[in-house]
């Protein structure tokens, strides 16, 4: 692939990274906003750093195959499918290596006893022994300093 193309899909999949959603504790989206949530308290028990992996939303692959087809198709079949491929591929690659985040894992020691892990983007430090309280439902839950 030319330089041109590579410099068009990594543009492509950069854009396509900008329309992943936060998984920040202190972002909510729009179905959230307006919604009663319930919330919880408790204890933090432990912090452990982990990664988020990005988004695979196809979105790389076919923009990364399209131009790869372009670039590797100046007049042969054969070079257009080889490009595709490959730009498909590298399309992938960039995608979910651009939409990657650091995140925390947060175990929650909740006042009724029961413990629980959750994790979000790593943009709040906890402490251990630190107050928290988890806002949501069991499928979309934050935790934020009490």
């Amino acid at each position: 692939m030319n330089r041109i193309a590579i410099a068009a899909l990594s543009l492509a999949c950069l854009a396509a990274a900008g329309c992943q959603s936060s998984l920040s504790g202190d972002t909510y989206s729009r179905d959230q906003a307006r919604r009663e949530m319930s919330v919880r308290l408790g204890t933090v028990e432990s912090v452990r750093e982990v990664t988020i992996e990005g988004t695979k939303s196809n979105i790389g692959t076919a923009t990364g195959a399209a131009v790869g087809g372009l670039a590797g198709g100046r007049g042969s079949t054969a070079g257009a499918i080889a490009g595709a491929v490959v730009g498909g591929v590298a399309g992938a690659l960039i995608e979910e290596g651009a939409t990657r985040r650091s995140g925390l894992e947060i175990t929650v020691r909740l006042d009724t006893g029961r413990v629980i892990a959750i994790v979000q983007e790593g943009d709040e430090k906890f402490a251990v022994g630190e107050r928290v309280r988890l806002v949501g439902a069991s499928t979309n839950t934050r935790v934020s300093r009490y």
